[in-house]
């Protein structure tokens, strides 16, 4: 609070003398001298308007702590406050922040009637120019030399605040749209793709590596798909790949460790993820350090303060969240205008609470990942942990007949191999690993440099860190597949189960989650994780995936003994496999735009909308307590279709995730906007008493007590993940196809 009052002492002196709310011309702002103009300047009076929001939400948020328990501390705040607030001083910011958001509003209706400013805004610019030209490299990228000559160059030809100058070649920057579209078509060699990688790090070899044993069933996948898709039009979209966590410039912690135990899962996806796009036909170029990710978005150097010349180069950018921050040190201005273009390789998920920065703010949610304002849908992650990001995922090699043939043949039933290439992961499971030892011979792949770690007992064989080849061949052999609780979520599970192994994991009660684990803590997600692996023990289950407490000794034995007993195929999930990636990413590319922003769809209550009493957008689904989109109700564009819609009212301290899944059902977060209304409160005979618009992550909800409805009043805090103990959500479901949970029956 104290922080936020000094930063409004500043905003006061820096923007002059004293502010009033009587009318917009009393203000010292003047929208033709001092406020610079285009993209800047909207940003500007949006970021002094957001800023004083939020100075006012941090006041009102104190007064409310007079019923605290925390009275020590209110009083220290209060007495600060107090020491810092002049003579009605709420009132004044009230009127601060009322003013500069009439004069955004003002300014966004000015550009847009004209780009030419008057001799007196140039000069205005040129002499900012002047103060500031020196204070970023990318202005003498850009040719100025402190001159008023290159002044008037740079701001007529970069960042168009002046009018073109006569004397000047006047050569017009492309634009997206003069770009011709092209087909794409599906690849089945990849040497054009491995040459692209490199083999630089030994982190690339890896990912190389994998790409070559993988090339064949990419290939019989891409020929499967195209002839599924066959008549299907796929425009090939311009995609740079910049893997931010493996750059010098993030430290690149994982390339030393590729050798030595380290974790290998984010080098298993990249792997698969640029192969997907290079076989769906796609243009591709990959970046591995800031100076390429520079020249690839042809950013001038330095710390952003100029924006990109001419649109931006690609149609899509993946990148993880070490990329993303540096994208935004580097693109600066043009960041915000961008972003929408961005996918966010994302292990764990963001949910909506965290990914919006002033709500995680002011709410108690920020953390040192989230906070970037994306549609959480922007996030796309190794498992479907939450309908609220998009499900990426990674690939799972397959066996030929012959190679199944092979599996039942040489499995060995009393065979186990241990889930942990480090040895502090085995530490205090002696007493397991002695109960297992009556029953199977226990094999390991510890990495050690000397001689055996001390964790690891005697009696288990351990094979030291193994090639890829070489742990599919033990895996197949094996019975058994044990994980110790960590690490968590990872692809070994599905890798095991894959080559016949039976996956036994440890249950977490209570679950695990940044509340009460390390792991988890700074993690933008309220997750509840109930095992090591909760994707096998909920999507694959028996006889594949075994869960139970390992704490109970007896519960443990048991499930041993009637492993031995099973005889388990191998499974692979769909999604997991290279035509399932292949099929759910190009829907992803062909379907998914953030960048479009379509009008609300009008509701009852808005009386400008609709002429006499509106039809309802909702009908009752038979035998049944759901809503479906009534088919005669039209409303803009949506992907996954509103066919897919299944409405429900959740129980109090449930999620739509959960309600969802009971009703066997999917959460779909882009319907969302279409449940936002009192149509679909009415719909679900809520008995509201009032309805009002508020920004919270469970919205809209009813609150259960009071009777009241609300509305989202915050469009990226639509959430599936949202848990209240005092409302009843509307969720938004859909069905999905057997195998590919990311995709609706309606979806291709």
């Amino acid at each position: 609070t104290l922080y936020c009052f000094s930063y409004l002492c500043f905003l006061m002196t820096s923007l002059g003398g004293q502010f009033s709310a009587k009318r917009l011309a009393d203000s010292p702002f003047s929208i033709r001298t001092e406020v610079l103009g285009g993209l800047e300047s909207r940003g500007v009076l949006r970021k002094i308007s957001d800023m004083l929001e939020i100075i006012m939400k941090q006041i009102d948020t104190l007064s409310k702590m007079s019923n605290s328990s925390e009275s020590h501390r209110l009083e220290e705040l209060s007495s600060a406050l107090h020491r810092f607030q002049p003579v009605g001083l709420v009132e004044r910011i009230q009127a601060i922040a009322q003013n500069v958001s009439d004069m955004a509003i003002r300014m966004e209706q000015i550009l847009k009637k004209t780009n030419i400013p008057t001799r007196g805004e140039s000069l205005i610019y040129v002499w900012w120019m002047r103060a500031r030209w020196t204070s970023d490299p990318c202005y003498a990228f850009y040719g100025v030399d402190g001159s008023d000559c290159s002044f008037l160059i740079y701001l007529s030809e970069v960042e168009w605040f002046c009018p073109p100058l006569a004397w000047r070649n006047q050569s017009s920057h492309p634009t997206t749209s003069s770009l011709p579209k092209r087909q794409a078509f599906f690849r089945s060699n990849l040497s054009l793709l491995l040459e692209r990688v490199g083999s630089g790090k030994e982190s690339l070899s890896f990912m190389r590596r994998r790409m070559r044993r993988l090339a064949a069933q990419w290939a019989a996948a891409a020929r499967r798909l195209d002839e599924r898709l066959r008549g299907h039009y796929r425009e090939q979209k311009r995609i740079l790949v910049h893997v931010g966590f493996l750059t010098e410039e993030s430290g690149d912690v994982f390339s030393p460790k590729v050798l030595k135990g380290g974790p290998l899962g984010e080098m298993v996806q990249w792997a698969d993820i640029l192969t997907t796009l290079h076989v769906l036909g796609h243009n591709l170029k990959i970046s591995l350090s800031v100076k390429e990710l520079q020249g690839s978005l042809g950013v001038p150097p330095g710390r952003g303060s100029c924006p990109l010349i001419g649109p931006l180069p690609f149609d899509l950018i993946y990148t993880d969240y070490h990329g993303l921050q540096q994208m935004k040190q580097h693109m600066g201005l043009s960041f915000r205008q961008h972003r929408c273009h961005i996918r966010v390789i994302d292990t764990f998920g963001t949910e909506p609470a965290y990914n919006n920065e002033e709500y995680a703010t002011l709410n108690g949610y920020r953390t040192n990942w989230g906070y970037w304002n994306l549609n959480c849908k922007q996030y796309m992650t190794m498992f479907p942990h939450t309908p609220d990001n998009s499900f990426m995922g990674f690939v799972t090699e397959e066996l030929n007949q012959t190679e199944r043939l092979m599996i039942q043949r040489d499995k060995v039933n009393n065979m186990a191999v241990v889930y942990g290439k480090e040895a502090s992961m085995w530490k205090g499971k002696e007493k397991l690993l002695s109960i297992l030892h009556r029953y199977m011979d226990i094999h390991g792949t510890v990495y050690y440099e000397a001689q055996r770690p001390p964790e690891v007992p005697a009696f288990v064989r351990n094979h030291g860190l193994l090639p890829q080849q070489e742990l599919q061949q033990l895996l197949r052999k094996a019975k058994l597949f044990l994980g110790f609780g960590f690490p968590y979520e990872g692809p070994a599970p599905l890798e095991a189960i894959a080559n016949g192994c039976v996956f036994l994991q440890p249950k977490f009660s209570p679950p695990r989650s940044s509340v009460n684990h390390e792991f988890f803590r700074g993690k933008p997600t309220s997750r509840e994780v109930s095992s090591q692996h909760p994707y096998t023990e909920q999507y694959i289950g028996k006889p594949h995936v075994i869960t139970v407490d390992f704490n109970n000794s007896q519960e443990f034995e048991t499930a041993v003994q009637d492993i031995l007993k099973d005889k388990v195929e191998p499974f692979i999930p769909s999604e997991y496999t290279c035509e399932g990636m292949l099929e759910r990413v190009n829907a992803y590319i062909q379907h998914q735009d953030f960048c479009r922003h379509s009008s609300p769809f009008p509701t009852a209550n808005d009386s400008r909308s609709w002429p006499g009493n509106p039809p309802s957008p909702f009908l009752q689904l038979p035998n049944s307590t759901a809503l479906i989109w009534a088919p005669n109700i039209t409303a803009p564009a949506c992907w996954p279709p509103r066919s897919a819609l299944r409405l429900f009212l959740s129980l109090e301290d449930s999620s739509c995730v959960k309600t969802c899944q009971d009703a066997g059902l999917i959460c779909e977060p882009a319907f969302f906007p279409f449940i936002n209304s009192i149509e679909a409160f009415s719909g679900l005979n809520a008995q509201c008493e009032s309805l009002e618009a508020e920004k919270n992550h469970v919205f809209p909800a009813i609150h259960v007590d009071r009777r009241e409805c609300f509305q989202q009043k915050e469009p990226l805090l639509f959430s599936c993940a949202g848990v209240s103990a005092k409302h009843q959500r509307l969720c938004p479901c859909r069905d999905y196809i057997h195998g590919q949970v990311a995709l609706c029956r309606d979806c291709l």
